[in-house]
């Protein structure tokens, strides 16, 4: 008997199975079918066509026996003339031209003894040839367009 003042349970919706759920039959059903797969391509090994195999197995044909035997001989060969090695020196001159400008007078300037501030290098060449690099920010003859990634270090 049913109790007349409870309403009618609500009917449950119908949900899909989770993600996990299918893989749970899915995975293992492409595995099987691999497995079978593989069998049933391995059962092909035999590339006869021969219908009479079917039918009485085939007897063993003779077939020749081949034997390979090495022989081995040891032959001296003359050693070989020593070879001369000749070593040939080039020698490079290279000009350095250095620019050069005039001090300011005695007693005028900041008194720090030596004046660099004027020292100006065209390119890194020239600054190689000086004997002065890398140049850093602040040195004497440092300047922006020598330093091609401007991270302060010129002429790298």
């Amino acid at each position: 008997m049913t109790n007349p003042y409870m309403p009618p349970p609500l009917p449950q919706p119908v949900r899909p199975a989770p993600r996990w759920a299918r893989k749970r039959y899915v995975l293992p059903a492409l595995g099987l079918a691999l497995f079978i797969g593989v069998g049933i391509g391995a059962s092909g090994q035999d590339t006869k066509t021969d219908t009479t195999a079917d039918a009485k197995p085939a007897a063993a044909k003779p077939q020749p026996t081949t034997t390979v035997t090495a022989t081995a001989t040891e032959t001296t060969a003359p050693s070989p003339a020593p070879t001369v090695t000749t070593t040939k020196t080039v020698t490079k001159t290279v000009k350095v031209t250095r620019t050069v400008t005039a001090q300011a007078a005695a007693g005028s300037g900041s008194g720090s003894g030596s004046d660099d501030s004027n020292v100006y290098y065209t390119n890194c060449t020239a600054a190689r040839a000086a004997g002065v690099t890398p140049l850093y920010t602040g040195d004497p003859g440092y300047d922006s367009h020598l330093d091609r990634d401007g991270d302060g270090v010129a002429c790298e």
